[in-house]
């Protein structure tokens, strides 16, 4: 198969697709769908699953067994060549019910702005439109077929193999609940992780342009401090301030930052007591703690653990509750592999392209910690995410989602992507 020219036809489908690009991103910036309006994620959710079954994808709801967050959305394409990928996405954001009338979708000196713009509907988009471009690309494909009102896919062979898919195996995950550490979705991304040989995810490439081969691990907890009350005029001595205690522990968890090469630790939350004239017997606070390395991170942790099992103010007792946890998505030798094929493809495409590592957790943390080689960063290039100026580059809707698509060709291209009987290649 001829790959530059099949590039060269991928970008000049998606060229002529902008303006179905534009109008599917405001549709969906016009969505409500923080994390926990279930309704709205669930929206963008059936939108997304509708898109995949018109590409040939087969499509299955995971709902939240609690009922409470969306479902996550699994399209599993089987193709006619070798490799298994993973691509990312999330459906959610971190925006209120009303954000999206207060701030509606609009264009403005080449960017596209509104909630949820960079993070990350237009990395959901470029998942999407990648794959159509794969298909529409494809020899075997009528480029006419293909309308943005209604896609129509080629029959497939006799044995259900896409003949327009490259790779063995694609499975595309849109899930619901990766602003608040994908506490449902993650068994689910983890269960098909292992079955991949590398994982591409959608979040927006950096505002340079960098895409990310690298994630400083995340760690939330929730720190509970019990002391006992007391009146605090009458008999204070009687008393164990919770709060004190815990301005101790803040105090002595801030000389973490640095203690361990690029280890940060930072008290977000805090909280405790009743009123000013009670000793107070509960204290609470929220620890955000990273690292770039999984070493790094468990010392960090075991330290933590062992310093507030020993209290500065006697009879207080402090317990850890873990939150969330993302290990840190660590540069393996095959991801360097997936940053050499990511350059040489935009190299073929007249862009230079870097990659970079961040402080910010993803789910690709989630894959990176199974061995399994993961690339981030591969959206639109954008910025000021969960903020009022959040945007996305028009100008690189076109270029990154060919990228993504020429990257999904160069996985099944390369041998060392393909697994073997014996595991992973």
């Amino acid at each position: 198969m001829n790959r530059p020219a099949e590039l060269a036809a991928i970008g000049a489908w998606l060229d002529g697709r902008l303006e179905d690009v534009l109008r599917d991103l405001e549709s969906l910036v016009s969505i409500d769908c923080g994390s926990y309006t279930r309704e709205g994620v669930n929206r963008v959710g059936r939108w997304a699953a509708e898109f995949l079954e018109r590409l040939g994808g087969e499509v299955s709801f995971e709902p939240d067994p609690d009922g409470q967050l969306g479902d996550t959305i699994v399209a599993r394409f089987t193709g006619a060549g070798a490799g298994r990928a993973l691509l990312l996405a999330h459906l959610d954001t971190v925006f209120d019910p009303g954000t999206a009338a207060e701030r509606p979708f609009r264009l403005d000196g080449g960017r596209a702005m509104g909630p949820g713009t960079a993070d990350m509907k237009a990395g959901l988009l470029a998942g999407l439109y990648a794959i159509a471009a794969l298909q529409a690309a494809a020899p075997e494909t009528d480029p006419r077929s293909w309308k943005s009102e209604g896609r129509v896919v080629p029959s497939p062979p006799a044995d259900g193999r896409l003949a327009w898919l490259p790779l063995e195996q694609l499975v595309f995950v849109a899930n619901p609940d990766e602003e608040i550490g994908s506490p449902v979705s993650t068994p689910i991304i983890s269960r098909l992780a292992r079955e991949s040989d590398a994982c591409l995810v959608l979040e927006c490439a950096r505002a340079n342009g960098d895409i990310v081969s690298a994630r400083k691990g995340n760690l939330d907890l929730r720190a509970r401090v019990v002391g006992r009350a007391a009146h605090a005029g009458v008999e204070p001595e009687k008393g164990r301030n919770a709060i004190a205690e815990a301005a101790h522990q803040v105090v002595a968890l801030q000389g973490f930052n640095g203690r361990w090469p690029g280890v940060t630790l930072n008290i977000g939350v805090i909280s405790g007591g009743t009123r000013p004239n009670v000793v107070p017997d509960l204290a609470t606070y929220e620890i955000d703690l990273r690292s770039p390395t999984r070493p790094a991170m468990e010392a960090a942790e075991a330290e933590l653990r062992l310093m507030v099992a020993r209290p500065t103010i006697a009879d207080t007792t402090t317990s850890i509750e873990e939150v969330s946890r993302h290990w840190p998505m660590e540069k393996l030798p095959q991801s360097e592999r997936l940053v050499a094929h990511a350059v040489a493809v935009a190299e073929r495409l007249g862009f230079p392209l870097r990659d970079a590592s961040t402080g910010g957790a993803s789910d690709g943390n989630t894959t990176a910690g199974l061995g399994v080689p993961t690339l981030d960063g591969l959206g639109p290039i954008g910025g000021l995410d969960h903020s009022p100026g959040e945007y996305v580059e028009v100008g690189s809707i076109v270029p990154r989602t060919t990228l993504l698509a020429g990257l999904l060709l160069a996985i099944a291209g390369d041998p060392s992507f393909v697994r073997t009987a014996e595991g992973q290649g």
